[in-house]
């Protein structure tokens, strides 16, 4: 009986996985064409990125207050000092604003499906930035899986109908800003042994450009129809999709996550030709665009090998330590 119990715990996890996995999929898709539609709807009528990501991250920040101060079902980290606040929460909070409020823009420009396509090129911009900052090390293999990425994305460009620069100079944007952001969560962070969750300085971050840029815009135009349930239902989503992600590195790994997301990302790229008008694929597009996903594929392969060996290192180098000697041996025997 212990024994048949113990089978179905494993296959019971199993299956838990993968409904954490398909919930982060469905979300993260789903959030891009809410997204989509909030800022691009004649019926909403709110084309104001800065604004919309802000208020995903009052609402957040609102909510983790809740959830941790109040009800105190989430726990945050302790021992916050001004030195790590300075030095890790403000630039990566900083640069994960960047992502979001530019990411958010090119929406206004470009069709969702491409820019899920210039997407791809993410680990080539934090390969480079991590070489740049001493946390990779260049090597033939490397470069060819960079440049099979990129090339990939150039030929899913080439394929594009309607290219808009102005579109895709603020999607690359936000890939930097990505890619400095988490290498900024590999040196402040990671480093440090700290676990931050900078949705409060995000905020701020964004709060400042938005007050120059966006809100004149909206004081001038003074017709924008602001609808609370569905910005709200937006913001829920967003927040949702931010625990998806945990429950899934959680359960299994960083690189599981960077696995779905390119699952993800080929079934936003699919879908959004249906649900929107300004998206029109063509065999050029996902030539390319499959190109890059192979060279995506190569480069966590390549990642998840060099982990499983650190791990295999570590735990030598743990177990040998953990042997004791034969003084000390004699020790106990006498």
């Amino acid at each position: 009986m212990a024994d048949q119990n113990h089978s179905v715990s494993p296959v019971k996890d199993g299956m838990l996985t993968y409904c954490y996995l398909l919930l982060y999929i469905a979300l993260s898709s789903g959030q891009i064409f809410f997204n989509k539609w909030v800022l691009s709807s004649k019926e909403i009528n709110f084309p104001y990125p800065l604004g919309l990501t802000l208020l995903h991250m009052i609402f957040s920040s609102v909510l983790c207050f809740v959830l941790t101060k109040v009800l105190k079902i989430l726990k945050v980290e302790e021992g916050m000092t001004l030195e790590i606040y300075t030095t890790s929460v403000i630039p990566i909070g900083a640069m994960f604003a960047m992502t979001l409020w530019l990411g958010n823009t090119a929406y206004l420009y470009i069709s969702v499906a491409f820019a899920q396509m210039l997407k791809a090129v993410m680990p080539v911009a934090v390969f480079i930035l991590g070489v740049a900052a001493g946390l990779e090390v260049m090597s033939m293999r490397m470069l060819l899986i960079m440049s099979v990425i990129s090339f990939g994305v150039l030929v899913a460009s080439y394929g594009e109908i309607n290219i808009n620069w102005i579109g895709v100079v603020y999607q690359m944007g936000g890939v930097v800003g990505e890619a400095l952001r988490l290498i900024f969560m590999e040196i402040f962070v990671r480093k440090k042994g700290l676990k931050l969750n900078p949705i409060s300085m995000i905020a701020l971050c964004l709060l400042i450009p938005w007050i120059f840029l966006e809100k004149p815009k909206m004081d001038a135009q003074g017709s924008w129809n602001f609808q609370p349930l569905v910005l709200t239902l937006n913001s829920i989503c967003t927040f949702a999709l931010n625990l998806s992600v945990f429950l899934v590195i959680q359960h299994t790994s960083a690189l599981t996550i960077r696995v779905a997301g390119v699952v993800k990302d080929w079934v936003v790229v699919l879908l959004s030709a249906i649900l929107f008008a300004d998206t029109k694929l063509t065999l050029i597009n996902i030539f390319g665009y499959a190109i890059a996903i192979g060279g995506v594929a190569a480069y966590n392969n390549f990642k998840l090998k060099k982990e499983v060996t650190r791990a295999a290192i570590s735990d030598n180098n743990s177990s040998s330590s953990s042997i004791p000697t034969a003084s000390s041996s004699t020790k106990v025997s006498s």
